[in-house]
């Protein structure tokens, strides 16, 4: 029987009759993937122990899906005393003859490739964030961020060059700065329908609706500086309103930024949107996503927004100039050069038209048979070299 143990970051929810549950979007289809080569799936992540599951909570457990539950955390500080137990506990989960894939960029991920490399245990790695642009000014706040931008990003660079298989979330951004001597491949995580169905948009209606998703955890994907942008907009007389979705952290403070710029009329705040339905539902009700991130890999939403015909701004960081045209790009924390973007774009309708008819024709690429074929084959090969070392030793 073939096993796949994988670490990442996710943060999931346990409750007592031993189920495993996330808001996010690493439920039991997404560990399915796995199962198409693998006969189990085994997640080493952190769970917090709950005595129910949240509303619109998924079930990330289901036959063949198991989870080893690591400590929970959050931040450095607590990270740090629990340290050596999740190593321990990550390690322990790891069978001579299981295949190793690590999500990274990860604390979890740092903690334990160096042990596999000692022991001469093979291990592949999903890159799917770049840790150089989560710690660039402006989107972590913490006294040791230089540091950590230093040593995280030496780190991925280390696991990359160790692995023997790299995924990448990007087709070139993300294999430019962690190359991987071995075998790499390139496919997104994101699930699209077989076919869908767009929403018809005139792009006629005022106030022209903008939406923004994403965590509010950290301030990785701007929402800061979008609502500053929008305040510069209304305040020209573009005749705007904003959807922020998500929660976390931070989430205050951008209420409080959104009602010192005095636009609290305008935007609204949706809070998560735990199924895809609701995120759907939300996207065909927009006019224009926007996403001016300071760091990425190759977001989601972005992928999901442009599947419903919904034209996008992006900023240049990660794979966002892989999805979208030079045209829809602004550098990452310009609050001035959004706004004149913002501005641009909803000015009239026929830029939104041809921005949407690009972004349907665009996101072909990322087709469920297309990512699929790729993901298949990197797990295939994964297994493969996992069987050439237990041959081996």
């Amino acid at each position: 029987m073939s096993r796949v143990v994988l670490t990442l970051e996710q943060r999931f929810e346990g409750t007592p009759d031993g189920r495993v549950w996330t808001p996010g979007p690493f439920g039991r289809a997404f560990w399915e993937q796995y199962l198409e080569v693998f006969d189990e799936v085994i997640v080493a992540a952190r769970v917090r122990s709950v005595t129910s599951a949240r509303e619109g909570a998924v079930e990330a457990t289901g036959r063949g899906i198991s989870f080893v539950k690591l400590p929970d955390y959050h931040g450095p500080l607590q990270f740090l005393p629990r340290a050596a137990r999740i190593r321990a506990m990550a390690l322990a989960a790891i069978g001579d003859g299981d295949s190793v894939i690590l999500r990274v960029p990860s604390a979890i991920g740092t903690l334990i490739a160096p042990r596999l490399v000692r022991r001469g245990i093979a291990f592949a790695i999903e890159i799917v964030g770049d840790p150089y642009d989560v710690f660039s000014p402006g989107a972590v706040r913490h006294p040791l961020r230089p540091f950590f931008r230093w040593k995280f990003a030496r780190d991925l660079r280390n696991q990359a060059n160790a692995a023997v298989a790299a995924a990448y979330v990007t087709r070139r951004a993300l294999q430019r700065r962690y190359p991987c001597p071995a075998f790499e491949t390139h496919f997104s995580d994101v699930q699209l329908p077989d076919d869908p169905r767009p929403a018809h948009r005139s792009f006629s209606r005022r106030p022209l609706r903008l939406i923004h998703i994403g965590t509010f955890d950290q301030l990785y994907k701007a929402p800061d500086v979008l609502v500053d942008a929008v305040a510069r907009c209304v305040t020209q007389g573009v005749d705007l309103s904003l959807d922020l979705v998500g929660g976390g952290t931070y989430l205050d403070e951008i209420k409080r930024r959104v009602e010192r710029h005095g636009i609290a009329s305008r935007v609204r705040f949706a809070g998560y949107l735990s199924s895809r339905s609701a995120l759907i539902a939300r996207l065909d009700e927009s006019d224009l996503f926007v996403l001016p991130s300071r760091q990425e890999g190759l977001p989601r939403a972005m992928i999901e927004a442009m599947s419903r015909g919904l034209p996008c701004v992006g900023s240049t960081v990660g794979g966002i100039p892989e999805l979208l045209d030079a045209e829809d790009l602004v550098q990452p924390g310009d609050v001035d050069a959004l706004a004149q973007k913002i501005g641009e774009i909803v000015s009239g309708a026929g830029r939104l038209q041809r921005m949407s008819m690009r972004n349907l024709e665009r996101v072909r690429e990322y087709s469920p048979e297309q990512l699929a074929m790729r993901r298949r084959a990197f797990y295939r090969f994964v297994l493969d070299a996992t069987q050439k070392r237990v041959d081996a030793a």
